[in-house]
């Protein structure tokens, strides 16, 4: 797989997302720290960068591998027809699976 080729998860936005979760608090509170994907046999650790103020939290892995999701929405990849285990799952799903990582201030 090329360096240069950007796995990218997206989820659509869910039309009632919006007013109710954006409005409550921090919204690194709303998703997990990190996620476990698997790609082609190998283990990644996409970890939280940065949540849009329209809910959409951005993740990053090693070998330039990026991801997107909502709460509300579907993980997919974009930038290639193939998708690792997170494909699909919304951030619920990811959680019941194991796959999702929280961290939570004390």
């Amino acid at each position: 797989m090329s360096k240069s080729l950007t796995l990218l998860l997206v989820a659509a936005s869910a039309p009632a997302f919006g007013s109710v979760a954006l409005a409550e608090g921090n919204l690194f509170d709303q998703f997990p720290f990190a996620v476990a994907c698997e790609y082609k046999g190998t283990q990644h650790a996409f970890y939280l960068s940065k949540v849009t103020a329209d809910g959409t939290a951005t993740y990053l892995a090693s070998d330039n591998f990026a991801g997107t999701i909502t709460l509300g929405g579907g993980a997919k990849a974009v930038g290639t027809e193939q998708g690792g285990s997170c494909l699909g799952k919304t951030v619920e799903e990811l959680r019941e699976s194991g796959q999702a990582r929280d961290i939570r201030a004390n």
